[in-house]
């Protein structure tokens, strides 16, 4: 068997770029593998540096993926070269024009009240089988908490049953996007269906700790999101208005709230603009 390659000469720069992304507050696990993937690729090939050989050869290695999966890689990688060029001025940077075509963002379906109620009464009919006796209950429940709340896909799986306050009917929201926390308050309806839902939670084995949305026998096993579908929430500012310019009567109501309760603030009580 033959010995593991050794990092190549990039393996500091790219130690250095990943600790200062992440001195920032962001995780970069995503990114730190594809650089690390990179890296052991240039040793195994003989790459002191990447250059543009080098980079082709790697970028030949994500045939299989999509074209949309192997424009993410290939930005990551150029956005570390750039940084790396601050110290390096010479280093290689990928041309993006070389890149695959983005795709086409994928239009959202926007639920109207009708068909909400529609899934609600569809998750009656599933069944409570053996190995996840609470399967209906956790569907209901996801799709109020979805609906009313607002709350992302990742986020409502990552709720525990001690997230709830009963007394408030509030929910507390960890370390969501951004790296804030927040509460969020629920609508009566979603409260009292929340507090149903935790009668028949607390038949199983829990603590304060315990996934609220949980599956298995003894209901003791967070779900991952696959039996969830596609994620309903954005990891980017681009992609969050990318969504609402597509619901233009919300927006049209977000709009005459903030004229409603602080249009006098901004332009001023004679109509003028503040500096």
């Amino acid at each position: 068997m033959s010995a593991p390659a050794q990092p190549s000469p990039l393996r500091t720069a790219i130690t250095a770029y990943l600790d200062r992304k992440r001195s920032l507050g962001f995780k970069y696990d995503n990114e730190a593998r594809i650089l690390c993937g990179l890296d052991l690729f240039l040793a195994e090939h003989g790459h002191g540096e990447l250059t543009s050989e080098g980079f082709h050869g790697w970028a030949l290695t994500l045939e299989p993926l999509t074209p949309q999966g192997r424009l993410k890689k290939m930005r990551i990688v150029r956005n570390f070269t750039l940084h790396h060029r601050r110290t390096a001025p010479d280093c290689f940077v990928p041309d993006p024009s070389q890149f695959p075509a983005p795709a086409p963002a994928p239009a959202p379906w926007i639920f109207t009240d009708q068909q909400v109620l529609a899934l609600l009464e569809q998750t009656g009919r599933l069944l409570s089988p053996p190995h996840s006796p609470l399967c209906p209950h956790v569907y209901r429940l996801a799709v109020v908490l979805l609906y009313t709340a607002g709350l992302r896909r990742g986020e409502l799986l990552r709720l525990c049953i001690g997230d709830y306050d009963p007394c408030r009917h509030t929910l507390l929201v960890r370390v969501s996007k951004f790296h804030k926390s927040r509460l969020v308050a629920l609508s009566s309806d979603a409260g009292r269906e929340l507090d149903s839902y935790l009668q028949l939670r607390q038949c199983f084995p829990c603590t304060a700790s315990s996934p609220l949305l949980a599956h298995g026998p003894q209901a003791d096993r967070a779900y991952s999101g696959t039996g969830f579908g596609r994620a309903m929430g954005h990891v980017s500012l681009a992609s969050t208005a990318y969504y609402l310019s597509l619901i233009g009567p919300v927006l049209e109501q977000a709009a005459q709230r903030v004229a409603d309760h602080v249009g006098s603030v901004l332009t001023g009580p004679a109509g003028g603009r503040h500096d």
